[in-house]
């Protein structure tokens, strides 16, 4: 075979697989956008201002989603409070200080596998042991702990990471200069990998701000009118109140509207956090630009 058909068959194949690439990206951008559509004109009808910060009434069939969307948000803060600390940490002492070796790469084995297990999973083991081994009940701070849990893998995969993708020259540089380990990865390497460290663990909490399983056995409602006060408490959240509008309610072609519109402002507080991710990536890639 000359050299020109050679050529000529690698332009046909290089064709090929960009077609079939760009018909599934088409396809994959076109189910999301449809779904998104269906859900924006299903909800429309009942998104207000009121429908956002009123108590929901007569069994979930009038009102608001206040109480749910209060829950999502506490639940997630607690998320997010736990999981960042332990999961950066966990991180710089596995890139940072201890010896790569076996037992290194069985843990980093490990905590890869562990961002895989089904949430119903989690959400037996938070109930097992924050509810019921440390007391805490049914409540926000066993949901928070078991969602910590559940997304601490996405955080330390995404914290190591970013580390990884300091430049070894800032290491060394920082310790030729005198400065001990501690004081080269607190003012030389955590300020590079803070981009990707803020968009894995933003991602992980969108995740878990979507969660069911795990809340439903640790500390969620079916319905619960108020605002919790305490972390020991129950609390309703927004993909637990849109399963049982969805599925489980009495009169659910009264709620379906409701429904759709609890969706999908589940979808857009999911979108807000994807945002926050994305600006604090940008904002400190370009502050590590300018230095």
């Amino acid at each position: 075979m000359t050299n020109a058909a050679l050529t000529k068959k690698k332009r046909y194949t290089q064709l090929l697989w960009v077609t079939v690439c760009s018909l599934f990206a088409a396809i994959t951008v076109g189910t999301l956008i449809f779904l998104f559509y269906w859900i924006v004109v299903g909800g429309a009808e009942v998104i207000s201002w009121s429908f956002i910060t009123q108590m929901p009434e007569q069994n979930m069939t009038a009102g608001g989603i206040w109480p749910a969307l209060v829950g999502t948000v506490y639940v997630s803060l607690l998320t997010i409070a736990i999981s960042v600390p332990l999961g950066i940490g966990a991180a710089i002492y596995l890139n940072e200080y201890a010896k790569q070796g076996r037992l290194v790469r069985l843990i980093r084995l490990s905590i890869r596998n562990l961002s895989g297990v089904p949430s119903i999973v989690y959400g037996l083991f938070g109930l097992g042991l924050f509810a019921a081994t440390f007391g805490f009940g049914r409540s926000l701070i066993a949901a928070a702990l078991t969602l910590a849990i559940m997304v601490l893998p996405w955080v330390i995969t995404g914290a190591e990471e970013a580390l990884k993708a300091v430049p070894k020259s800032f290491r060394e540089g920082g310790l030729a200069l005198g400065a001990t380990r501690w004081q080269m990865i607190r003012q030389l390497v955590l300020p590079s990998a803070i981009p990707g460290m803020a968009t894995g663990s933003i991602l992980g909490l969108a995740r878990a701000a979507g969660e069911t399983a795990p809340i439903i056995l640790t500390g969620a409602a079916y319905y619960l009118p108020i605002i919790p006060h305490d972390i020991k408490e129950q609390f309703m959240a927004l993909p637990y109140h849109l399963y049982i509008l969805a599925t489980q309610h009495s009169e659910t072609a009264t709620v379906r509207p409701i429904a759709y519109g609890t969706a999908l402002v589940l979808i857009l507080l999911v979108i807000l956090l994807n945002s926050v991710a994305i600006f604090i990536r940008n904002y400190y890639r370009r502050k590590n630009e300018l230095l």
